[in-house]
């Protein structure tokens, strides 16, 4: 008897477990569908933002040329200066 019940307890767990899984397939083939966006090309989205750029104009960019030229100027003037002070200061103590 033991023999027999025990064949068919393992027989209702294996329809058991065989349903859950045939239940567990179904809910998981299920899902839900999606619209799918269409993407715009990396160059198309590319040629939208420079559109939207404020480019200069002439005198704007020769304003810009001539202050970026007299700032490097006064910056190589300002090194230069302390080059000389330092080469100075070495000297004394040489």
């Amino acid at each position: 008897m033991a023999k027999k019940e025990k064949e068919e307890k393992t027989k209702e767990v294996k329809n058991v477990k065989e349903k859950k899984t045939k239940i567990a397939k179904k809910t998981n083939n299920k899902k839900p569908k999606e619209k799918k966006v269409k993407k715009e090309s990396y160059i198309k989205g590319v040629k939208k933002e420079l559109k939207l750029v404020k480019w200069p104009d002439a005198k704007e960019i020769v304003k810009y040329t001539i202050a970026t030229i007299v700032f490097c100027i006064i910056l190589v003037a300002f090194f230069e200066l302390l080059n000389v002070i330092l080469a100075y200061i070495k000297g004394l103590f040489n």
